[in-house]
């Protein structure tokens, strides 16, 4: 039963969810907010994994610092305005 189902378990099931039927566009708040760090960057490489493979655009908001390494692009809200992120390499 789901409500049997934990946070994490909750999370993982609306994951699949959202991407089975392979969409254009993924809109992701908080994708790994009640994963794991080894379940949550599973989750995010397999997103990764999804926009080269299918060319489809994810939209993703975290506090999970962890796992921006996998953005192609980074924008910070601050004070209602978003600002590009410049990377260091």
């Amino acid at each position: 039963m789901p409500e049997n189902l934990s946070g994490g378990q909750k999370q993982r099931v609306a994951i699949a969810r959202a991407l089975v039927h392979h969409p254009k566009l993924i809109l992701a708040d908080e994708p790994t907010a009640a994963l794991d760090s080894k379940t949550g960057r599973d989750i995010v490489c397999l997103m990764q994994r999804l926009v080269r493979e299918q060319q489809c655009t994810i939209l993703l908001v975290t506090h999970d610092n962890p796992i921006l390494d996998i953005a192609d692009r980074l924008l910070h809200m601050e004070d209602g305005r978003l600002i590009e992120v410049n990377r260091v390499c």
